[in-house]
C-alpha cells in the first residue's frame, strides 16, 4: 500500500491500481486521479473538502463513492450557504462503523472536531483507518481502540496545542508517523513543529517527513 501526500490535509491511498482519496480540500492542488474507489472526507470544513474538488474527482472517476460524516453530505447538499452539488451522495458514517470499497477496509472512529475556541460550533468529525494500518484523524485526537500502524498526524491548526500534539502520538504509539494538516505553518514553523513530533514518536517508532507529492510504502 502506497500513499502520497499532496498539500495539507489531502492524500492518496493506493493498492494496486486502485485509489482512496482522503480530504481533498481548497488548501490542495486540484486532485486529478484516476482509479479512485471513494472519497474519505473527515469533516465538512473546506481546507478538507470541496464541492469542486469532488466534482472533479467523481468526473473522472464516476463509479466511486463519497463516504464522510452527517456534516459532510450537509456541506455537499448546498446547506449553510455552501455551494450546491446536489449529484453527489454522501455515504454516511459515524464511530463504530465500517464500509469496504475495491481494496481498502475502513473503518470509522471518532464524532467531533477539536475544540477552535467557544465562539466556533464543533462539527462532526470521524477519522479513518485505512486497510488496520493507517490512521487519518481528521482534525482531532482521536484515539483508535485498536493498535495504528501508521499515523497521518496534524501538525498545524487554529485548534492545535504542540503540546498537545505530542500527547496525542505518544497515546497512539504508532510504528510510522508522518506530518499533516501543515497550511497555516510558516517553513520555520512547520520544521519546529515536525521536531517536536519526531520527539514524541522516536521513542518507539520513527518519522518521515513528506512534502506534497512524495510517497511512502507501508
Amino acid at each position: 500500500m502506497e500513499v502520497t501526500k499532496l498539500e495539507h490535509a489531502c492524500q492518496i491511498v493506493t493498492e494496486g491500481s486502485a485509489r482512496l482519496v482522503i480530504d481533498p480540500g481548497n488548501f490542495t492542488r486540484p486532485v486529478d486521479v484516476t482509479g479512485v474507489v471513494a472519497v474519505v472526507v473527515s469533516h465538512e470544513h473546506p481546507d478538507h473538502v470541496t464541492p469542486e474538488q469532488v466534482r472533479r474527482i467523481l468526473g473522472a472517476n464516476p463509479g466511486a463513492v463519497v463516504i464522510g460524516p452527517a456534516g459532510v453530505a450537509r456541506a455537499l447538499a448546498g446547506a449553510d450557504g455552501a455551494d450546491v452539488a446536489d449529484d453527489v451522495v454522501v455515504d454516511v458514517v459515524t464511530a463504530g462503523d465500517r464500509r469496504t470499497a475495491g481494496p481498502f477496509d475502513l473503518s470509522f472512529h471518532g464524532t467531533r472536531h477539536n475544540l477552535i475556541h467557544s465562539s466556533v460550533p464543533i462539527v462532526d468529525n470521524t477519522g479513518v483507518l485505512v486497510n488496520g494500518r493507517l490512521f487519518h484523524p481528521g482534525d482531532s485526537y482521536t484515539v483508535p481502540d485498536v493498535p495504528v500502524e501508521v499515523l497521518a498526524a496534524p501538525v498545524g491548526a487554529p485548534w492545535l496545542k504542540v503540546s498537545e500534539m505530542m500527547d496525542y502520538v505518544l497515546a497512539v504509539g504508532p510504528r510510522l508517523a508522518y506530518p499533516v494538516h501543515e497550511a497555516t505553518l510558516s517553513d520555520v514553523g512547520y520544521g519546529m513543529h515536525t521536531g517536536r513530533l519526531r520527539e514524541a514518536v522516536e521513542p518507539s517508532g520513527s518519522l518521515v517527513v513528506l512534502r506534497p507529492g512524495e510517497s511512502l510504502t507501508i
